[in-house]
């Protein structure tokens, strides 16, 4: 089963139990959509699954109060493990969407039909993210993920093909 992280607990958030999440998805209001969240401890291959009760917002962070999670105490042992939803809770996409989880490790083509490399890491900037691309023995050739660049993502084929702007990729290969 494939999961996405959609949160770190950082901390706790008075003294009932309450945990404060750093969200790490798009859709901040993501979690008032959830009945439940599973969290990955440390060493453990299976989550806990805990159902929510309650979802508020203070400054940049979710405020989760989990149920069966009552004081500061039982709210701690959570502390600094991810929140992850199953791939089919996560929200449908449209047209010309994808998770970035599907980018990792796939292969960029120029639209010539050359391979420039694979997509082993993305920069979230806030303009737009920034694809780093892979070659073995080359310098990473980073794609601005714009349409100006970007021309198709084909997630099934695992396949992302760009315009070919040699004067860039030239820039960092050599």
């Amino acid at each position: 089963m494939e999961y996405f992280t959609i949160g770190k607990i950082v901390n706790t958030q008075g003294i009932k139990g309450h945990l404060r999440i750093v969200p790490l998805t798009d859709d901040i209001k993501r979690f008032e959509k959830l009945k439940n969240i599973e969290v990955f401890m440390d060493g453990k291959l299976e989550p806990t699954i805990y159902n929510i009760e309650k979802v508020s917002y203070h400054k940049s962070f979710v405020i989760l109060k989990l149920e069966n999670i009552n004081d500061m105490t039982a709210a701690e042992r959570l502390k600094g493990h991810v929140i992850k939803i199953k791939r089919n809770a996560a929200i449908p996409l449209r047209e010309d969407e994808y998770y970035i989880s599907d980018l990792y490790g796939m292969a960029v083509m120029a639209e010539t039909g050359d391979t420039v490399g694979e997509i082993s890491d993305i920069i979230f900037t806030g303009a737009n993210d920034v694809y780093v691309v892979k070659s073995e023995g080359k310098k990473d050739v980073l794609i601005p993920a714009v349409k100006q660049y970007v021309l198709s993502v084909n997630v099934t084929e695992n396949v992302m093909t760009i315009h070919n702007f040699e004067s860039l990729i030239e820039l960092y290969r050599n």
